[in-house]
C-alpha cells in the first residue's frame, strides 16, 4: 500500500506561534517605549535645574556686588582701559546680558576686558544665556521687567523672566 503521507518532516512555524511572538514583541514595546519619552522629560527636568541655579547665583553674586540686580540700569556708557565698552546694553534684557557675561564696574557699566582698577567685577557667565529646556520652543531669551512685586508669572513665551527690582528670576514656559 502507498502512503500519501510526506516521509520527510516538515520544519518551520505555524502561524499561530508567529502571532503569539509578534504579540509578545508589541506588548514589549508598549512597556519599554514610555520609559524612553519619560527619561527624556526627566532630562529636561534636570536641566532646567541645572540652569537656573546657575543663574540665580550669577545674580546674587552680580546683587552683593553691586548693590542692584543686572539689567536694572544701563550697561553703557564705560570709559576701559582693557577691551572695548559694550555697545549694546540698554536697561532690561541687553543690560542684563551684557552685565553677566562682560567685566562691570561698581555702577553696572560693562567692558569686554578686566581692568583691575574698575572693571573687576565679573564675568558672571562663561558662555551666552543658557537656553530654558523647558519651554516650547527652548530658547534663551529673558525678559526683564521692572514690577517690583514677588510672584511673577509666566507668560509662555518660553525663555525666562526676571523682576530687575526684586530679583524674582523664573522659568518662562
Amino acid at each position: 500500500m502507498i502512503s500519501l503521507r510526506n516521509s520527510r518532516n516538515q520544519e518551520g512555524f505555524t502561524l499561530v506561534e508567529l502571532l503569539i511572538v509578534v504579540i509578545i514583541l508589541a506588548i514589549l514595546a508598549a512597556i519599554i517605549v514610555p520609559q524612553f519619552s519619560a527619561a527624556t522629560d526627566d532630562a529636561k527636568q534636570s536641566a532646567y535645574d541645572t540652569n537656573i541655579a546657575n543663574l540665580r547665583s550669577a545674580i546674587d553674586l552680580y546683587r552683593q556686588q553691586h548693590n542692584a540686580y543686572p539689567g536694572f540700569a544701563t550697561a553703557l556708557g564705560a570709559s576701559c582701559n582693557a577691551g572695548a565698552a559694550v555697545t549694546v546694553g540698554a536697561p532690561g534684557e541687553d543690560a542684563f546680558i551684557a552685565q553677566l557675561k562682560n567685566y562691570t564696574n561698581a555702577a553696572g557699566q560693562a567692558c569686554t576686558g578686566y581692568d583691575a582698577t574698575e572693571f573687576k567685577y565679573g564675568p558672571y557667565l562663561k558662555d551666552d544665556l543658557p537656553d530654558n529646556p523647558l519651554g516650547n520652543p527652548p530658547i534663551s531669551t529673558v525678559n526683564v521687567i521692572t514690577l517690583g512685586v514677588l510672584g511673577i508669572t509666566t507668560d509662555g513665551s518660553g525663555g525666562w523672566k526676571f523682576d530687575a527690582v526684586t530679583g524674582e528670576f523664573i522659568g518662562d514656559e
